[in-house]
């Protein structure tokens, strides 16, 4: 009778395909790891602007100033959304 010589007890270790597809699951993941160190290092993150804190104050007056003007739409959204409580008669 012929028999395969991967499934002989005394084959080695890597004649085994099992072996392969276990090991195979850890190395795509420390690839990817490295690929993924090496895309981080070889793009650093740009700076949006260098004087972002006056840029932040200045539209936060803008968005404060948009806010007055919608101000009667928004408490006619929040009232839609939720209406006054019931009057309970106490």
């Amino acid at each position: 009778m012929k028999t395969d010589k991967a499934l002989e007890p005394d084959a080695p270790w890597w004649k085994f395909p099992l072996v392969w597809m276990v090991i195979a699951g850890p190395a795509i993941v420390v690839v990817a790891g490295f690929v993924t160190l090496w895309l981080a290092l070889r793009t650093p993150d740009p700076l949006v602007a260098g004087d972002y804190y006056r840029q932040g104050l200045e539209i936060n007056k803008t968005l404060a100033a948009k806010d007055k003007k919608l101000m009667p739409a928004v408490q006619g959204r929040n009232h839609a959304a939720t209406p006054p409580l019931a009057e309970s008669g106490r």
